[in-house]
């Protein structure tokens, strides 16, 4: 038997001693804690090179991946040697890493990791069991996501899922965490290359077909690190789900611990214990109902963090499922839960599924509000994205895009403010949720209708409520009427009318063509995302064009060669 002190496992925060004997390999935490052991048997290969404590001695199990030991000196090379080849017959590898710093390069796909080689050398190297998931990012790009760890404590060296196996145990080891890598991959190969080992040769140029190099690299990725494989089988599949957040069409598959999305770019698998809130929301256009699904960790897409998912289906539409699942399983742990066959509105069904799956309430908007429209929530906007917010009993929603979510026991003051001009102002008004932390959520472009009911949904809150709209809105109105005499200059009459006129074609034109081209596919998403931002704005311009050449502008024009006459008498 070989000792030696103060070695690391799989990036551990406490070193160990390692036991090197005839029978297998062993680790034990130096502060206590779970042993680590390997079998004889289960060691396939070992190679030895430079690493962040000094020398690393990885191991290539076969079936347990890749186990990484840290922290040797290089004197211990010898002795480690002759003990892998007396006890295990094994030849210890010394290998050397490319160090030119490039990042271009091959990548090899091992039994067990991926290797990125530069000049025949390994520049770093990627197990399997650390990887996630795979996307492909663009035509030639694959985005490779590397596994969360629960928390900081579980590195792989506490018993977790089979000691060091367990996906996403090695990161939890550091302060910083590589969570994304992205390879590009250009050219094509063919098939007779993808096949090399294969039991077909054919030497036919008709059967030789060329691949996408990127396509292949993440099927070969997806195969290797099992991405595609969930334990079980479906209990339901819902099939080109809308969504909001993040913006697309997702095919919805419900499994016993978790469900995926899979889009035509991207696929993400969700635990059902990532779900921290589950609100069903119906749009006040009466056609829709949003599903808002709050997450943490959030999901990831390259730089973008989404803390909500936002589905939308349309509040008519039926769905009729029966259950994939055992009549066994059905009364034994879901009973109560879940029914074996489903006939109603699809959102109520995806409601209720993940409801009995995941155990999350379901949360819906308070009985205490109605809106001036029979809603529950009223459109408002935040900068420049437009959405709708909800009372919740215990929190405000806003949906879709940016989605925030502002718990009532956060809150320090309401401030409710006209901005904008004098006439602009007397149909519309702001409120500035002000945090007992000091941070402020705006949210503006509210229906004046709506202040009753917000006010009274505020007071049976008991929230704080500061109203600086009462002091100045007689003055307001007022001087809105008083203007055109007032006023001697032309450029002075012209300004508030054509900025009525334009604030009314956005308040209406706008979110019509928004609702009526909502229950479309993602291009449609796009579109209106543009009307938002100015694609109508074409329309717009020539329906102000055209009021102002047979409305106001007739009566502007009526009016100022009377003013000029005047002056030019004086």
């Amino acid at each position: 038997m070989e000792s030696f002190e103060r070695i690391y496992l799989d990036l551990s925060k406490q070193p160990g001693k390692c036991r090197i004997a005839e029978t297998g390999l062993g680790w034990k935490p130096s502060g206590g804690g779970d042993t680590f052991t390997l079998d004889a048997n289960n060691i396939q290969a070992a190679q030895w090179s430079r690493a962040a404590k000094g020398y690393e001695l990885k191991i290539l199990s076969r079936n347990a991946g890749v186990i990484q030991l840290d922290g040797f000196e290089q004197e211990d090379f010898d002795r480690t040697v002759k003990v892998f080849k007396l006890f295990y017959g094994i030849n210890l590898e010394n290998k050397e890493h490319a160090l030119r710093g490039w990042n271009w390069g091959k990548a090899d796909f091992g039994k067990s990791e991926l290797s990125f080689n530069v000049q025949n050398r390994p520049a770093f190297e990627v197990p399997y069991t650390e990887i996630t998931n795979t996307n492909l990012a663009g035509k030639n790009e694959v985005a490779v996501e590397f596994s969360l760890p629960a928390n900081g404590s579980e590195t792989g060296t506490n018993g977790h899922l089979g000691g060091a196996r367990g996906k996403g145990r090695k990161a939890g080891a550091g302060k910083d965490q590589l969570v994304e890598m992205r390879f590009y991959i250009p050219g094509t190969v063919t098939k007779k290359e993808e096949n090399e080992d294969g039991e077909e040769k054919s030497g036919d140029e008709d059967e030789v077909e060329e691949h996408n190099a990127a396509n292949l690299f993440y099927d070969t990725l997806m195969d290797k690190a099992e991405i595609g494989e969930v334990a079980g089988d479906t209990f339901a599949t819902f099939l080109e789900v809308l969504h909001l957040t993040p913006r697309g069409r997702f095919d919805v598959d419900m499994y016993e611990n978790s469900f995926r999305l899979r889009g035509k770019t991207y696929d993400y698998k969700i635990q059902y214990d990532h779900i921290k809130k589950f609100m069903l929301l119906p749009k006040p256009d009466d056609m829709h109902t949003l599903i808002t699904i709050g997450l943490d960790p959030p999901l990831r897409q390259g730089q973008t963090r989404y803390p909500f998912l936002v589905m939308q289906f349309k509040r008519e539409e039926e769905v009729i499922i029966e259950l994939n699942m055992t009549d066994e399983l059905l009364e034994g742990k879901y009973k109560g839960k879940l029914l074996p066959r489903y006939e109603s509105p699809q959102h109520s069904v995806v409601a209720q599924i993940f409801r009995g799956l995941a155990g999350k309430k379901v949360v819906t908007p308070s009985k205490d509000f109605v809106s001036h429209h029979q809603q529950s929530g009223v459109k408002c906007s935040i900068k420049a994205n437009e959405g709708h917010l909800f009372c919740l009993d215990k929190s405000f929603m806003f949906v879709p895009k940016p989605a925030q979510y502002i718990p009532l026991d956060n809150i320090s003051v309401l401030v409710m403010s006209r901005v904008g001009g004098a006439v602009s102002a007397s149909r519309t008004f702001d409120i500035a949720v002000i945090m007992k932390d000091g941070q402020e959520h705006q949210f503006s472009n509210i229906n004046r209708e709506e202040q009753k009911p917000l006010e009274e949904f505020f007071a049976v809150k008991n929230l704080k409520v500061r109203n600086e709209m009462l002091d100045d809105s007689s003055a307001l109105i007022q001087a809105a009427l008083n203007d055109a005499d007032i006023n001697s200059s032309e450029d002075e009459i012209v300004a508030p009318k054509a900025d009525r006129g334009s604030a009314d074609e956005d308040s209406e034109s706008a979110d019509e063509d928004f609702q009526s081209g909502s229950d479309s596919d993602v291009a449609e998403e796009f579109d209106s995302a543009h009307e938002s931002s100015g694609s109508g704005s074409d329309e717009d311009m020539a329906d102000a064009s055209d009021g102002d050449a047979n409305g106001v502008s007739d009566n502007e024009r009526a009016v100022e060669p009377k003013k000029k006459k005047a002056k030019t008498n004086k």
